[in-house]
């Protein structure tokens, strides 16, 4: 598959005014986080302080840009869409990418195996914590309870992703795992943590390997972990990753490579004839779960229809501050393998208004 992205300088503005009238609706509501994300996240926008506490590093925000794909082919564009940028809750759904990586390599064997079975960590000990699956991590169903790097899960209990930064934090008496649906960043680490302990590897070389080269991606990405989450593993110190940018970290990358990646999940994980995901990852991570029907693999959906105007077959990467990529496999049953994107749509919009979101995403599939 080859895709070719706008050269640097001026963006061509589509002539098709409808095209082009969703791009300047998308340029005219910029996100409400500041360019200086370090002091966002200082004022206390996810939780006060001291649990606010950095401990990983933070870049400055660029300006919104973003692309619009359709069979493939870049048809709008706006902005620097080679402005590396933190990503935050996006890299969650890397994660996802990396655990059918590891289902499909043999290193996990059943996504219903607790992870205790082949995971030995004091994070995945215990009565409690022994019963956590891997699907339960993947679907945030697993009321893992503790601490890691220096985080405690108790501090995202009770989170309300439309209050964010309000009311959580509430120390709840914990459901049996896999009964509870709860958006919880502790949680994900938890999943970063078990899945280098099955790669035995930094994670970011495994995507770098795995997913960024084989789909032609950049190697201007940064995924980092905190001061605080080195771990040693079959005697290595090896540096653990999270799953977003909450408390500093996390991904750094451009719309370019976050476009790639969208189309790598259109094409049911191939790419040129060559299988990345294994066969049924896709479908698996874009199948509505029952504590959640609008919640993957750690891929958010639209079954119920939470962006009006669009396909309920679509689904994204979702990060805080307007950072989103938009699958739309279009109204059919899906391409086939090896057949490219086919009249699927990608959009990848960075630093977009959350309240926005919606009318940009029915204005461009209009």
């Amino acid at each position: 598959m080859t895709v070719t992205f706008p050269a640097s300088g001026p963006l061509p503005r589509s002539p098709d005014p409808r095209l082009a009238a969703a791009v300047a609706l998308a340029e005219a509501h910029e996100t409400f986080f500041p360019r200086d994300l370090r002091a966002h996240l200082d004022s206390g926008y996810f939780e006060p302080a001291p649990d606010n506490a950095l401990l990983g590093p933070v870049a400055p925000r660029g300006a919104p840009n973003g692309l619009v794909l359709r069979d493939g082919r870049v048809v709008a564009a706006w902005g620097d869409t080679r402005q590396m940028d933190m990503t935050f809750s996006v890299a969650k759904s890397y994660l996802s990418i990396l655990a059918g990586i590891a289902l499909g390599d043999g290193l996990i064997a059943d996504l219903d195996q607790p992870v205790s079975a082949t995971v030995t960590d004091p994070a995945f000990a215990g009565p409690h914590n022994g019963l956590v699956t891997w699907r339960m991590l993947l679907t945030q169903t697993s009321e893992w309870e503790g601490s890691l790097f220096g985080k405690s899960d108790t501090i995202d209990r009770g989170r309300d992703l439309a209050r964010e930064g309000q009311g959580k934090g509430r120390d709840r008496v914990l459901a049996t795992p896999g009964t509870h649906w709860e958006y919880n960043d502790v949680r994900v680490n938890a999943l970063g943590l078990a899945l280098l302990h099955r790669f035995g590897r930094p994670l970011p070389g495994v995507f770098a390997e795995r997913v960024m080269a084989p789909i032609g991606g950049s190697s201007d990405w940064v995924w980092d972990g905190y001061e605080t989450s080195w771990v040693i593993i079959g005697g290595q110190r090896l540096h653990s990753v999270p799953g977003g940018g909450h408390w500093g970290g996390g991904v750094r990358m451009h719309a370019e490579d976050q476009a790639r990646i969208g189309l790598l999940m259109l094409a049911d994980g191939v790419w040129d004839g060559r299988r990345l995901l294994p066969e049924g990852w896709v479908a698996a991570s874009t199948t509505p779960i029952p504590l959640n029907p609008d919640y993957g693999l750690l891929w958010w959906l639209n079954a119920n229809g939470r962006f009006p105007g669009v396909s309920h077959r679509g689904y994204h990467a979702a990060g805080a501050g307007g950072n989103i990529i938009w699958v739309d496999p279009g109204p059919g049953e899906g391409q086939g393998p090896g057949q490219g994107p086919g009249q699927g749509l990608v959009v990848v919009a960075r630093w977009l208004h959350p309240d926005a979101t919606p009318a940009v995403l029915a204005a461009l599939a209009a």
